[in-house]
């Protein structure tokens, strides 16, 4: 199969994942999904992307293990100590002294995985400003995809082997210990609210004082990384703070981000945006919670009466919808339904942009806003252009009644500003002739500016670079971790043969009959402290020997017969002869031989042989030890 057809199996893969269960790996990088991908596929003895591809869809148990490789749950309490030392001591000060001392605290940590991370922020937390107040003010969200993993966390149970992890003044103060377990106090974990969240696809959590997500940007293309850090910058308020991993700089995002401790990895953000980058904030925004729903007045109908006659929509002062003219209904499919349901919960709240953030700008600065020429893919195929007018509607007093959102189709007059577009590229190419000492500048320029996206370019190699062995080595961790799962349990089964095989040896050396066991080649392979005292021969000097071979009191060539009858499984199951012997003492003795072929409790062919010997008249006693 060619690389081309084998990435084209592997996108298939990642869109049936995303159409049947909801989760959009499309935005990962490529390198490491295909290996926790082929691991897996390694761990099923799946060969192809294809062939695991229908395995998927035979198999539904599957997609939790598949998730559970894809999503490495690498994390750890204080995990980098002196970036949190720097948090506690630098960040959560001055978080805390931008607030009044009864004013609430937001703490958001994304990707938090089985939550160390969000129960380390909670622990800092609580020390900064106390236990009570901490369950008065701060309110502590950790959010993740991975419902396993948050449902570990919500446990809040604590691993012996990250004990050690935590100071021990913490350790003594928020984890409790008894019969042998070790879990977060109950009034801790009741103030960490766990819920599960898309990064890409659900709406952010606004007005974050603190925003925790560490080596989780890394696993992430740099578009992708670009739309969630748009969303981030939403979701922090105006002094608000975010901490990432050590492999996550940020060094092309200083148009919304700057750092406060680059070391630590500390930023704050731009309080200024562009519009291409407000435009990537909540493009798939979900529901928050619901004001409440003012009454609507016949001066708020009167107002909305008197507005621009084509698609239009009116909110009340709370944002909700109170009312949408026919060619609103028509154009983004609302019903009589939604009238008085809340702006958000509407999906033309996010699509074809996000609405709610012109609707705050008008109604706090009490002045219309515009938004020209956005995309909007209608049902039919094709694309729409659009100009939204947003209007704030006053009282005569200058008090907010509502705001009105007017959309105008300008698709012939985008058409008609592309034609002339092109006719101006071609006045442009017909005048070029005119403007060769120009053109030697900007080759120039062009050079120099080249040189400097060569320099970036490199620079956000280094930077992928630096996070795929990050991600490599968090992999590792995982590895590393199921292997010494893995050896304990040899340990343990180790420990049970030693004691097994232990408890067989004393059994047949407690018989007062001398018991060798042959293989199928006829070498011994035991010899029983019996059989040592009859003929005077130590186990060491016969393990391993030719039976047949021995050079001992007992005439082993009248042996080989009844041996070789039990092992290729002829005549009865056993033989016994009784056969003339001289013992270790130099005594004659008849010795009473008892062949019995060695089988397994399946039976099938044997394995070996079991020779007993006992020197008549006396007589077979087990000695117990």
């Amino acid at each position: 199969m060619s690389a081309a057809e084998r990435d084209e199996d592997f996108e298939s893969l990642l869109r049936f994942l995303r159409q049947s269960r909801g989760f959009d790996f499309t935005g990962y990088k490529r390198a490491t999904l295909m290996r926790r991908v082929q691991k897996r596929m390694d761990q099923v003895g799946q060969k192809s992307v294809a062939a695991y591809h229908d395995y998927l869809q035979l198999h539904d148990d599957e997609f939790v293990q598949l998730f559970n490789t894809i999503l490495i749950n690498v994390t750890g309490y204080f995990r980098d100590p002196t970036a949190w030392e720097f948090v506690a001591g630098e960040i959560i000060p001055r978080v805390l002294s931008g607030k009044g001392s009864s004013e609430p605290v937001r703490v958001w940590s994304a990707g938090c995985a089985s939550g160390e991370e969000a129960y380390t922020a909670a622990m800092l937390m609580a020390e900064a400003v106390g236990m009570e107040a901490f369950k008065e003010r701060v309110k502590l969200y950790a959010t993740d995809v991975d419902e396993e993993a948050l449902t570990r966390a919500r446990q809040g149970n604590v691993d012996s082997d990250d004990l050690d992890a935590i100071p021990a003044p913490l350790r003594e103060k928020y984890v409790d210990q008894a019969n042998g377990r070790a879990i977060f106090r109950g009034d801790l974990r009741r103030s960490v609210i766990f819920g599960r969240h898309d990064l890409l696809q659900d709406a952010p959590i606004s007005r974050v004082d603190l925003l925790i997500c560490r080596n989780c940007l890394m696993y992430f293309e740099a578009e992708t990384q670009g739309r969630i850090l748009a969303r981030f910058h939403y979701a922090l308020s105006e002094k608000g703070f975010m901490f990432l991993g050590k492999a996550e700089m940020l060094l092309t995002r200083d148009s919304i981000f700057r750092p406060v401790e680059l070391k630590h990895r500390v930023f704050t953000k731009v309080p200024k945006l562009n519009l291409r980058d407000r435009l990537l904030v909540l493009s798939q925004a979900g529901a928050s919670q619901p004001e409440n729903h003012l009454d609507r007045d016949v001066l708020l109908r009167d107002a909305a009466s008197n507005a621009v006659p084509l698609a239009q929509m009116v909110l009340d002062a709370s944002g909700y919808l109170a009312s949408a003219n026919e060619r609103a209904r028509a154009m983004f499919g609302l019903t009589s339904g939604d009238i008085g349901r809340p702006l958000q919960d509407l999906e033309v709240s996010y699509r074809p942009i996000d609405l709610r953030t012109p609707v705050d700008q008008v109604n706090r600065e009490r002045k219309p806003a515009e938004v020209h020429s956005v995309k909007r893919q209608v049902p039919e195929g094709g694309v729409q252009h659009l100009d939204i007018y947003v209007a704030p509607l006053l009282k005569d007093e200058g008090a907010l009644m509502g705001t009105s959102i007017t959309f105008t189709d300008v698709t012939t007059a985008h058409h008609l500003y592309e034609e002339l577009d092109r006719h101006k590229q071609a006045l442009e190419t017909a005048s070029e002739e005119l403007q060769s000492t120009n053109e030697e500048l900007e080759t120039t320029n062009e050079e120099l500016q080249s040189t400097v996206e060569e320099l970036e370019t490199t620079n956000e190699e280094l930077q992928s670079s630096n996070e795929e062995l990050e991600t490599m080595n968090e992999e590792l961790e995982s590895t590393n971790s199921e292997l010494q799962t893995i050896n304990t349990e040899l340990h343990t089964r180790s420990g049970q043969l030693d004691q097994f095989n232990l408890f067989i040896g004393t059994v047949l050396s407690s018989l007062r009959l001398g018991v060798s066991v042959l293989d199928r080649d006829l070498r011994v392979q035991f010899w029983n402290r019996q059989a040592e005292e009859l003929w005077g021969v130590r186990s060491d000097e016969v393990v391993n020997q030719p039976m047949l071979r021995l050079d001992i009191g007992l005439p082993v060539d009248q042996l080989a017969g009844p041996i070789t009858e039990c092992l290729n499984g002829k005549g009865t199951r056993y033989r016994e002869v009784t056969v003339e012997a001289t013992n270790r003492r130099g005594k004659s003795i008849s010795c009473r031989v008892v062949c019995t072929p060695l089988v397994g409790p399946r039976g099938g062919q044997p394995q070996g042989v079991v020779v007993l010997m006992e020197e008549e008249g006396v007589p077979s006693v087990l000695v117990v030890p």
